[in-house]
């Protein structure tokens, strides 16, 4: 495995190929993003004039790379990492929605903390806020509807998630700027 800033990468080699998958730095949630495959330095001229077949690429096991990936230090941390943000922001969501209501800080907080937990591949984000803010499922699924109708977070036909709007970028760039 070779790692840098960017990301890391995972090597192979079926027969006379060599192939390299590539995942970007941060949690690993699925297949590689880049996938490369080049000839073996001792490849036989013969197979690598014949060209890549479709054996060699069903021979690939992502499921092995993928493994290795998720346990690499540097995955390890970037998961910690992610985890002790989110549960921060949630958190914080809680503290909000104690002291103020279902305000728009709140909505912001709570839609930025339900997409870091979706992005991240967590397959029950809801269940996990309504833990770490205090509130039944059914009251936080209740917040996040209103913040998709208020503008605050976009929709995923048939997935958890969504895009953070300006609205939200610009209420959480205020609540960052006062410190509270």
């Amino acid at each position: 495995m070779e790692a840098d800033e960017s990301g890391f990468e995972i090597s192979q080699q079926q027969g006379s190929w060599v192939v390299r998958m590539w995942w970007p730095t941060g949690p690993v949630t699925g297949g590689p993003q880049r996938m490369t495959v080049e000839p073996a330095a001792d490849a036989p001229t013969r197979d690598v004039a014949r060209g890549i077949s479709t054996t060699v690429l069903r021979r690939l096991d992502i499921a092995a790379a993928m493994n290795v990936a998720k346990v690499a230090p540097e995955a390890q941390r970037t998961l910690e990492d992610v985890a002790r943000k989110l549960e921060e922001g949630g958190r914080v969501a809680g503290e909000i929605l104690a002291s103020e209501g279902v305000s728009e800080r709140y909505l912001a907080m709570l839609a930025a903390t339900y997409t870091g937990m979706a992005d991240s591949g967590a397959p029950a984000p809801v269940p996990w806020l309504a833990r770490v803010i205090g509130r039944r499922p059914e009251t936080v699924k209740d917040h996040l509807k209103k913040a998709r109708r208020e503008g605050f977070l976009s929709t995923l036909a048939g997935k958890a998630g969504g895009e953070l709007t300006e609205k939200t970028k610009d209420v959480l760039g205020a609540v960052l700027k006062s410190g509270s």
